[in-house]
């Protein structure tokens, strides 16, 4: 029905910069909340940044002032801008959905993508 593709993850020095894009697509009428997520193998999936359709971001503290997120409304579409990349980025990156669709809310996930930081 909806399906996530999310792009950009690669491997990147230390300080260097990456840039995630996530593109919903199908049938959408209105998008209530896209964002990224992140998850370390062992540790608990955690929040990076979320875009609110009313125009409120919400950032982890740990990556507040080197991350931004922006959404493409027409296209559906949710951007990362990671900069001043440091190993502890290090982490499958997922996008997140929530949206309004013909049959009511759903939420989805994207497969993930890889950001590896290292020198």
């Amino acid at each position: 029905q909806v399906q996530l593709v999310e792009s950009g993850g690669g491997l990147v020095q230390p300080g260097g910069s990456l840039r995630l894009s996530c593109a919903a697509s199908g049938r959408i009428f209105s998008v209530n909340v896209m964002g990224w997520y992140r998850q370390v193998p062992g540790k608990q999936r955690e929040v990076v940044a979320v875009i609110i359709s009313g125009g409120r971001l919400v950032y982890a503290e740990s990556v507040k002032g080197r991350f931004t997120i922006s959404r493409d409304n027409a296209e559906n579409t949710v951007f990362l801008q990671m900069n001043s990349l440091k190993p502890e980025d290090t982490a499958l990156y997922y996008c997140n959905a929530n949206l309004n669709e013909a049959g009511g809310v759903r939420e989805y996930w994207g497969q993930g993508t890889q950001v590896t930081v290292s020198s």
